[in-house]
């Protein structure tokens, strides 16, 4: 978690956005590593390297349904002249006991079966009249072969290489390789490698837990009806969403009221689920004072270095920042701006990165990449702030979508991409090589 507190500044210092970032990912800390069943692993990230216990596969196995013969029974076989084989027995997957194929004899095999002592490859089913004498067998007839433990004859109409249809053991991974690295995410495809190697549970940072609330006496929940100046509750939405996105176990609270009582028995009833918290709105000129009040003295307030920095950011949007640390065991608070591209836009560029921080990854950014822009006009920006705009982002080109106003959810919506504009520049011209942070 955390095991620094957040360097204050000065009232009126203006921070820098890397800055900012500088001292969130110098504070938070990756969570401790914990033993977790293969199922709650997922999205979870590996700390050590597993190895292969035992090959994979296991044995020598069937890639086909058919018969387990020897080579040279059945080499220069035709539909003219078939090689006609003794029929000894069946081996199914999962069978203990395995039959011993000798010359002129052939067993029948289903997939995944272990290849029987003496075989040497495989002839598919399709490949033979199935037992039943009446020339080879189609698909469909290879499904409703004679019933198993019948014996007698097969012909077989085509030769076979050795080990042809045979999956070897130890094809997949050997025993002693390397299955995955530590740092690794565990999505689908590594959950069933660990099954399939035996691994019931993995050593893995656990995904961390995020609490997000919005802030303010205006907010309604949605599917409720609009009093005069009331506004939908958006931001929890989306920052929940976010949260979720970014590998986190997110939890949203509903709205709480511009009262520093009430958003501080509300903060400190959630630390108990929480790695990290969030919250948006309250950080501007005139809800400050209450939010600071409310953030100030939320747990123990004996604990040293904890409390929230209230910043002003060289950003647009999303100039008014919080960060610090509350409560006893230190859990690291984001206070976010309340507008929704403002609240959006911070939490990429900051909550992001400390989500996958706490999760363990190098990586912890949005990848960033260089593009052309794509637009009707120039487009200006203050100057000092480094302003990020929404666009989209296609084949090498960028165009930005709505204009630079915090509130535009719907252009938001659209967006794939944020443009770059830096501090010292106040004018991009279309065609002008731009900075493009990848949000997809």
């Amino acid at each position: 978690m955390s095991s620094a507190a957040p360097r204050p500044a000065e009232q009126d210092h203006l921070w820098s956005v890397d800055e900012h970032l500088e001292d969130i990912l110098a504070t938070v800390r990756p969570l401790e590593p914990i033993e977790l069943h293969l199922l709650d692993a997922q999205g979870c990230v590996l700390v050590e390297d597993v190895t292969v216990p035992v090959s994979l596969p296991p044995f020598d196995n069937s890639s086909m349904d058919g018969y387990a013969v020897r080579v040279t029974d059945v080499a220069g076989a035709s539909e003219e002249f078939p090689a006609v084989l003794d029929v000894v027995g069946d081996v199914a997957a999962g069978q203990a006991e395995l039959l011993h194929v000798g010359p002129g004899q052939a067993a029948r095999i289903m997939t995944g079966a272990p290849l029987p002592p003496g075989a040497e490859t495989v002839v598919p089913v399709e490949w033979t009249d199935g037992g039943l004498g009446e020339g080879p067998v189609t698909g469909m007839q290879a499904r409703a072969l004679a019933p198993e433990g019948a014996e007698g004859h097969v012909h077989v109409y085509r030769s076979a290489r050795a080990r042809a249809h045979v999956r070897a053991k130890g094809s997949d991974v050997r025993a002693g390789d390397r299955a995955l690295e530590a740092g690794t995410v565990l999505g689908p495809p590594q959950i069933a490698l660990l099954a399939a190697i035996g691994r019931g549970t993995v050593r893995v940072r656990p995904r961390p837990r995020v609490v997000v609330m919005s802030t303010g006496s205006e907010l309604v929940q949605p599917d409720e009806s609009l009093g005069t100046g009331q506004i939908y509750d958006s931001n929890s939405f989306a920052l929940t969403a976010a949260a979720r996105d970014a590998g986190a176990i997110a939890y949203r609270v509903g709205a709480v009221a511009d009262d520093a009582e009430t958003l501080r028995s509300t903060i400190e009833d959630q630390l108990v689920r929480a790695d990290l918290m969030v919250t948006t709105g309250g950080v501007s000129v005139g809800a400050y004072d209450v939010v600071k009040e409310a953030l100030s003295s939320v747990g123990d307030e004996d604990e040293p270095g904890a409390g929230v920095d209230f910043r002003k950011l060289a950003m647009q949007p999303g100039k008014p920042q919080g960060f610090g640390s509350i409560g006893p065991d230190h859990i690291p608070l984001l206070a976010l701006p309340g507008n929704p591209v403002s609240s959006y836009v911070s939490f990429e560029l900051f909550v992001r990165p400390a989500i996958r921080t706490l999760m363990g990854l190098d990586d912890v950014h949005r990848p960033r990449t260089r593009a052309t822009l794509t637009a009707d006009k120039a487009l200006t920006s203050p100057k000092g702030r480094r302003q990020f705009l929404r666009g989209t982002y296609a084949d090498g080109s960028v165009s930005p979508v709505g204009g630079a106003g915090s509130h535009l959810v719907a252009a938001l919506a659209q967006a794939d991409a944020l443009i770059v504009v830096p501090e010292d520049v106040e004018s991009v011209e279309p065609g002008t090589e731009v900075e493009v942070v990848l949000l997809g």
